[in-house]
């Protein structure tokens, strides 16, 4: 019996490893040939998978999950819908557009501006509130929309890694890792401000010569978002925001907050409930959940331990915050910052903060280096696109890849300069 017992063990770890190894492939890959999968329905058959081969219980999938991840992405992104039905978004990018005939000035002011709104709104809804309307602005001036639009996704990734509700793996590590959401702030200020400067120098000195349209060049049809400006939806959507940021940095629950300040937001007399959770982006709650499962399965399945042992034995230490920094910025790119940070929450000791503070910052700068390393460049990418703008992956690496280098350069740094402290 105890031999049954033990091969059937070894068995549902073999199958675990297979269905975790095929879930993560699926996901780098971003698609499954001869059918029509998105990398959310990839991992959410990795999911079922790991449930109906038994590798899993419910019980332990539902315990897998981190609800209070979810719940806090969910009241983000509620809060950034009703912000767009308040047309704050188009309205701040008009008023950055006013100063088009200072273009070095405009991506200056452009880049800042989606960077600080990053770091509280999330970088994807900054590049899809912003894309169309800074298009439609520069093309008027008949100004190349290029550099500008790969500089507002390099700020958009840069600034996220300012707080931990940036974006969606930050969220993750605060939660998990427990982490002061003033400590990592103040922990995080200067390498972001470094790289959003040099990344700003970047884009200058390499696109500077192409930032007008040539005369035989002619601006494409362009199309325009006109969400009327409602001043007191976009009062109330701003200071619930800036209420909660304030009640982060006290022990109250960081989840139950911002779902507290959501209930209060829905409360409406004009604006209906229904069309402000239509936006809410339901693909990434549930990319989430079925990773947490997938990743929990393997976690339970102890094939853990020996995968940290090889790569210990192969020199690599995710607890040396270098090594953590360079290996979390070629698995980002590899196999997408999400399913990255989600599998390493699970191998890092965070009683030192310091690996929830570069596990965070590393992963948002590194979708920095190609197009396809973070939903906000392609969210950007299609954007433009719509408006009869081409950014090629060649010309987003141009900008991206040494923007990249200096990132984790000074991050690098910036790790030695306060481990001497």
């Amino acid at each position: 019996m105890h031999i049954f017992y033990q091969i059937d063990n070894e068995f549902l770890a073999v199958t675990t490893l297979i269905i975790f190894c095929i879930t993560y492939i699926g996901l780098a890959a971003g698609r499954v040939w001869g059918l029509k999968l998105d990398r959310t329905s990839i991992v959410l058959l990795g999911a079922i998978s790991m449930l109906a081969l038994g590798c899993i219980s419910l019980k332990k999938a539902v315990d897998s999950i981190n609800f209070e991840t979810v719940l806090l992405l969910f009241s983000l992104m509620v809060i950034a819908s009703q912000l767009h039905y308040a047309g704050f978004f188009h309205k701040v990018a008009d008023r950055i557009s006013s100063r088009l005939d200072r273009p070095v000035y405009f991506l200056a002011l452009l880049m800042v501006t989606s960077g600080v709104l990053s770091a509280f709104l999330n970088n994807d809804v900054v590049c899809l509130a912003f894309t169309p309307v800074v298009t439609v602005a520069l093309l008027r001036k008949r100004l190349n929309p290029v550099p500008f639009l790969i500089g507002l996704a390099l700020s958009s990734n840069i600034g996220c890694a300012l707080t931990l509700i940036g974006n969606a793996q930050n969220v993750l590590v605060g939660q998990v890792g427990h982490l002061s959401f003033g400590g990592y702030m103040l922990w995080a200020a200067l390498p972001v401000t470094l790289s959003m400067a040099g990344a700003f120098g970047i884009i200058c000195l390499l696109g500077r010569r192409s930032f007008y349209l040539a005369e035989k060049d002619i601006a494409p049809p362009t199309l325009e978002d006109t969400t009327p400006f409602d001043s007191w939806r976009a009062t109330k959507g701003i200071g619930l925001i800036c209420i909660i940021v304030i009640l982060f940095f006290t022990p109250l629950p960081r989840y139950l907050v911002a779902l507290t300040g959501v209930g209060l937001l829905l409360c409406s007399q004009r604006l209906e409930s229904k069309k402000v959770l239509a936006l809410v982006d339901w693909q990434i709650l549930l990319l989430f959940m079925s990773l947490f499962v997938v990743v929990g399965a393997f976690y339970n399945s102890g094939m853990m331990e020996p995968m940290l042992k090889a790569a210990d034995g192969c020199g690599i230490d995710v607890h040396n915050s270098y090594v953590l920094a360079l290996v979390t910025g070629v698995l980002s790119n590899l196999i997408n910052n999400s399913a990255a940070v989600m599998l390493l929450v699970n191998l890092l000791d965070f009683s030192s903060p310091v690996n929830g503070y570069v596990l965070a910052v590393s992963n948002s700068f590194a979708g920095n280096l190609f197009i396809i390393g973070s939903v906000a460049n392609i969210i950007m990418m299609q954007g433009a696109d719509a408006c009869g703008v081409k950014i090629s992956f060649r010309e987003f690496a141009r900008y991206g890849v040494p923007s990249t280098i200096l990132s984790f350069g000074i991050l690098m740094l910036w790790i030695w300069v306060t481990r001497s402290f």
